[in-house]
């Protein structure tokens, strides 16, 4: 083994380092449309998890969607942490809330 991570990733931008550092060459060749259809097969999955209610798939599959969306979001280009940031970071984007008061048949 080469290159490995010293720890296992506590932020998003860790993640994104991590998921980059074990497959950056593959989801690069793989490109940004190939790597969306994997990440929405994981979703899926995750669907199906959710419905089952087992727990230990959940997490697992929790793990695989989150891991594809940071995937596709380095061959995107596109920093997670600043992302979330500037979304959320003053709270809802609809009313601008800490914790959130826009109508519940709206989204968000």
């Amino acid at each position: 083994m080469t290159d490995q991570p010293s720890t296992t990733p506590t932020t998003l931008r860790d993640l994104q380092e991590f998921i980059r550092r074990m497959y950056g060459e593959k989801d690069v060749a793989r490109g940004v449309e190939g790597t969306f259809m994997w990440l929405m097969e994981e979703v899926g999955e995750l669907s199906a998890a959710l419905r089952s209610g087992d727990r230990d798939e959940l997490e697992l599959e929790f793990a695989d969607v989150l891991a594809w969306l940071s995937t596709i979001a380095n061959v995107s280009g596109i920093d997670l942490e600043t992302a979330i940031r500037k979304k959320y970071g003053s709270g809802c984007p609809g009313c601008g809330e800490l914790v959130c008061r826009c109508d519940r048949q709206t989204k968000p």
